[in-house]
This record gives structure tokens, sequence and C-alpha cells, in this order.
């Protein structure tokens, strides 16, 4: 689907609540899928924008690769407008969901779309989640102040892994963001810093759109996530990545040989990743 605009995000304050006094660095992993799922989808004809923060973009300009996308914005606050980043340390998305327009295509940097589906009128997920209680727990775990649960929600309804995502329509995508706004600001301070986070990205998002009537498309079922011949996501193997450093540079060496392989005017990310 060309003309379709892809974003990205990326917030510091997250890495910073958890490394205080420490410069902004990412891992070169990261940076590869990154780099892939950008020059992927302009090759592919889409528009690329990374939506960041200031400390984010001053990072990707120091190290040389903010020309991997047709465009680097500053849309996402410093402080977060007071969110708390521990807990919502996917709060950025939702700012940069935000200020971009309708239709838009939003990917994590670890999601690389080497082809994308047909995408229609239709909100579109990466894949449904399991109701599990561990991950998606009662509305009664959650601590709030001044919000109140909408008893209109089907909360049978399976969460949606927003990897990758797709919304069509505008009026949609600002009550998507209001609502995910207006939880993360109410919630109360805990260490819970997973089920607050994928209930206002993941199940709301579900939640909001079964209530509104709209069809929701997903490219990939669960239990098949891991078959990447298509996408690439490297959410789980992070922490082994992190852990085996074999196992990262194993994997660097797959993404630098596609680079030079299947995007040789690109190979210039390569020497300023390996040198950051």
């Amino acid at each position: 689907m060309k003309n379709l605009t892809v974003i990205y995000s990326l917030s510091a304050l997250p890495y910073f609540s958890k490394n205080p006094g420490k410069d902004l660095t990412i891992d070169k992993f990261e940076l590869y899928t990154a780099a892939l799922s950008s020059i992927t989808r302009r090759n592919s004809g889409n528009r690329t924008v990374m939506h960041c923060d200031n400390p984010g973009a001053e990072y990707f300009q120091r190290i040389g690769i903010a020309d991997l996308w047709d465009e680097l914005t500053i849309t996402i606050p410093d402080d977060l407008e007071g969110i708390n980043p521990q807990m919502f340390w996917a709060a950025g998305k939702i700012f940069a969901l935000k200020a971009a327009k309708s239709p838009v295509l939003m990917l994590d940097t670890d999601f690389i779309a080497w082809q994308l589906p047909e995408l229609s009128d239709s909100i579109t997920a990466a894949h449904t989640e399991e109701l599990r209680p561990n991950i998606y727990p009662g509305i009664e775990h959650f601590k709030m102040n001044n919000y109140v649960f909408n008893k209109g929600f089907d909360y049978w309804v399976k969460p949606l892994n927003t990897a990758f995502l797709y919304l069509p329509d505008e009026n949609f995508k600002q009550y998507y963001t209001d609502s995910v706004m207006d939880f993360m600001k109410s919630a109360e301070d805990c260490d819970d810093y997973l089920c607050y986070m994928v209930y206002a990205e993941q199940r709301l998002l579900a939640l909001l759109a079964n209530y509104k009537g709209l069809q929701v498309n997903t490219i990939m079922e669960l239990h098949d996530a891991n078959n990447q011949s298509r996408y690439t996501h490297t959410w789980g193997a992070k922490r082994v990545m992190r852990e085996i450093p074999q196992e990262q540079e194993r994997f660097c060496e797959k993404c630098r040989n596609r680079i030079k392989k299947d995007f040789p005017g690109w190979e210039w990310v390569i020497k300023k990743i390996e040198e950051q």
C-alpha cells in the first residue's frame, strides 16, 4: 500500500527513569530492526516518520541515523505530561499516534513488515491476545483516581497486540488515544509495570472498537507469531540477545547481510550503528 504514512516512536523518559544519570543508549540489535523496518517500508513506497521527544531526537542525530526516516519530528513531551514512565513505558506511542493523521500505520521499532497485507477501512492489529489473568486481570485490579470504567464494555473481548496497528479513521484514532491518556493519567502510582500498560494500550483498543461496533482485522494468529516470513518481531528474543552476546551478534550479522543484499544504498547505516 503506497502513499501510506508509517510511524514509529521513541520516548527516552522510561530509559532515564530506570537509568538515572546515564546517557540514552539503544541496543545494537534494536537499532538494526528499527533500521530495517524503516528501510523496507521506504523501499516499498511508504513514507516513514519517527516521533520522538527531545532526547530521542538528539540521540538519533548524534549517532548519525536520523535520515533512516523521511521525517524525524518531536511530538512526545519530555516529561510525558506527568504519566508514570515506568508503569506506562509505551506511552510515547500514544502521543505519537495522537499527533499523526489517519489513515496511519504504527509499527514498533522491533517489528519489521517485509510485506504489508491489504489494508482496507478496518482497524488492523498484529494479533489477538488471550485473556490470561496474570497479564489481563479484571478491572477490580486497577487502582484509579476519579476514573469510571465503562459498564457498556464487553470485557470478554480479546485484547489486540499493537506492534502493528493500522487506524484508518481519524475520529476513532482520537477517541482511542484520548481514552488511553485518560486511563494513564488517572492510574495511581504502583510497581505493576505490565498489567496497567497492556490494559491501556492493547485491551482498551479492543474494548473501544467493539463498543463502537467496528470491524477489526489481524495480520497473524498468536500461535503463528514466530512464523516470520512476512513479519519479524523480536519481542520474545530480546532477553536472550541481551543475556547471550553470541545470539545478539548472530542476529546483527543477519541484519547486516540483509541490508547489503537487498538494500545496498543503505549500507552507510551499518557503519553508523557499529560505531555508536
